[in-house]
């Protein structure tokens, strides 16, 4: 895997994450229990901090960074999907956030809300507890997302991790 410190700010992984050797982790990036980040992937806390939670899925090409005075953080059991755009927001515990998607500065994402594939979450936007944000901008669907939504995808990417971290091997 390529993790950086830069200057002081030195990456912290949890021993049960799995960080493919594909992604990259830079500065001031905090990862914890069983979380997983997936090839392509590039968390970049060389401004500011990025904070992921526990079983917490970062997925293929994703890119999450953060500003001096806007941190990003992802909280617990959230699948974070392929390609997204994460910068200086939060994304609280059990969302989904969809691939191609973009959530931008101050927007929150509340518990267990579901950022639709290819969404644009503008500065400053909150997408309430179990609603759906869909388009660019995205536009608000509450109360849509029933609770427990991300469940299975959490517990599949914690299984995947373990499976990688106990199988993955470069053969060439």
């Amino acid at each position: 895997m390529s993790v950086f410190a830069l200057g002081e700010r030195v990456p912290s992984i949890d021993p049960s994450a799995f960080v493919h050797p594909d992604a990259t982790v830079i500065g001031a990036v905090t990862i914890g229990p069983e979380s997983t980040v997936w090839p392509g992937a590039v968390l970049r806390g060389d401004y500011g901090e990025i904070f992921v939670g526990a079983r917490t899925s970062v997925q293929d090409g994703t890119v999450v960074h953060a500003t001096a005075d806007l941190p990003t953080r992802i909280g617990d059991e959230c699948v974070i999907g392929h390609i997204a755009h994460l910068e200086g927001c939060t994304i609280e515990d059990r969302s989904l956030v969809g691939s191609g998607s973009v959530v931008l500065h101050r927007a929150v994402v509340r518990t267990g809300a579901l950022v639709g594939a290819g969404a644009v979450v503008p500065n400053d936007m909150e997408v309430p507890a179990y609603a759906l944000a869909l388009g660019v901008p995205a536009k608000i669907r509450p109360d849509a997302v029933p609770e427990g939504a991300h469940d299975e995808g959490v517990r599949l990417y914690v299984a995947n991790g373990k499976r990688y971290r106990e199988q993955l091997r470069r053969i060439e």
